[in-house]
């Protein structure tokens, strides 16, 4: 049995967990957020999370020496290598902040940074759907797209932690705009994309003197959101079940470049793909039949994360790198 302080940072957000690994289960014993902006840069927050870290212990009489490592997952770029944030952009100001050190000289222990789809790769491969695999891919369906590596059993982040950018793979000329690319895979599978692709049926639409069940007039079309869209889909609204096809094929199209090229065990999608499972996934199917090689498409399983919601807190813990086996 093993305790791990586990701190998820992000621009909204950022938390602090104490989670007690045994075997494959890991409980959580307690856990503390705030709201990013509620701090002043890079260093209150730092030192927040550490006094947040440091109530928690004294919650569960726990001393330093009881806390086997830290994880910390927050959004790229960074050096995991070196345990760096390197100016996230949705956290300005966070240049080159030395995290991982800063947690593990105060605590006395290793601390290791990851990024969050990396740290979302771990959490699942130890804890969720990609347990006993040796290939995994893990990918973020949510505010962006990207994927984590576990490649022969080894999280693998490539040359300077790029490995996995599956979002920037353009797979249309044109299409809506993801990761700074018309057409790429996170243009069609995110959140942000999926709400361009959601205004741009509706604008058809309103156009021709119809309209959408999600957007009534051309005012709401900045203000559309995967929710909404879900929902009118699910009440057989036209222009909303197009968008989630459109969605979904192009989800199997990327697939099956990463089913291709990795030859993986599993694929799992979080966030919206969980959420909107029924309508993504027979389209997705379809396309990845037709696009992915078979003998390569049959061993390998697409499946929704396990760890759901609280994937985040499972992240954190994970990219402690301890296991309790």
């Amino acid at each position: 049995m093993k305790h791990v302080l586990g701190f998820d940072i992000g621009g909204t957000k950022c938390a602090v967990m104490l989670g007690r690994i045994s075997g494959q289960n890991v409980d959580f014993l307690e856990r503390k957020a705030f709201r990013t902006a509620d701090t002043n840069g890079a260093d209150d927050a730092v030192d927040t999370l550490i006094a947040k870290a440091e109530t928690i212990l004294q919650n569960h009489g726990l001393t330093h020496r009881d806390i086997d490592a830290a994880g910390i997952s927050c959004g790229g770029p960074l050096d995991s290598e070196k345990g760096l944030i390197l100016s996230p952009p949705n956290l300005i100001g966070w240049d080159r902040v030395p995290v991982a050190d800063r947690i593990g000289n105060h605590f006395g222990i290793s601390a290791h940074l990851q990024n969050d789809a990396n740290a979302g790769a771990l959490a699942e491969w130890m804890f969720g759907a990609a347990r006993n695999t040796s290939n995994a891919v893990f990918i973020t369906f949510g505010t962006g797209c990207g994927a984590g590596l576990i490649l022969n059993k080894k999280l693998y982040t490539g040359t300077n932690d790029m490995a996995g950018e599956c979002g920037h793979i353009r797979l249309s000329a044109v299409g809506p705009v993801g990761y700074g690319k018309s057409g790429s895979m996170e243009g069609y599978c995110s959140g942000g994309g999926i709400a361009q692709l959601a205004g741009m049926m509706a604008r058809e639409r309103l156009q021709s003197g119809q309209s959408a069940a999600y957007c009534e007039n051309i005012n709401e079309i900045e203000h559309i959101d995967v929710k909404r869209v879900a929902e009118a889909a699910r009440q057989g609204d036209e222009a909303a079940c197009k968008t989630f096809r459109t969605a979904g094929e192009y989800l199997g199209r990327g697939l099956a470049v990463l089913v291709d090229c990795l030859n993986p065990e599993v694929i799992v999608l979080g966030g919206i793909f969980g959420r909107c499972y029924d309508l993504l996934v027979h389209p997705m199917e379809t396309i990845l039949q037709k696009e992915a090689l078979g003998i390569s498409l049959s061993v390998c399983r697409i499946v929704p994360a396990q760890l759901g919601e609280e994937i985040g807190d499972y992240a954190a813990i994970a990219a402690s790198g301890i296991s309790d086996e």
